[in-house]
């Protein structure tokens, strides 16, 4: 009898695989939370840029810009609408949508 070929060994071998695969993903999971809570301002401004997105952005003084994220800098973002380009100081910033 070949003690590889054991229906037991089988059975536990598949539970052991599903159960890492289970381990695996709530891993992922937690990894993929706890970079979300970690997330600055300054990282979502890049992700908008990277994506090309549409941002609207209220500042302290209530003013509100929109436009396509053309540059983030260390402590500003450059937002591009109908050719014109305005500055917006990322410590000026009070709310930010992205579209």
């Amino acid at each position: 009898m070949d003690p590889f070929g054991h229906p037991d060994l089988r059975r536990l071998g598949r539970t052991l695989r599903t159960q890492l695969d289970d381990t695996l993903d709530a891993e992922q999971s937690a990894a993929r939370s706890a970079a979300r809570r970690r997330r600055t301002l300054r990282d979502i401004c890049l992700d908008a840029e990277d994506r090309s997105a549409t941002v609207v952005i209220t500042t302290t003084d209530g003013n509100v810009v929109r436009g396509g994220t053309v540059a983030v800098g260390v402590d500003h973002l450059v937002i591009e609408d109908a050719g014109i380009q305005r500055f917006v100081a990322l410590a000026h910033i009070v709310t930010l949508e992205i579209r």
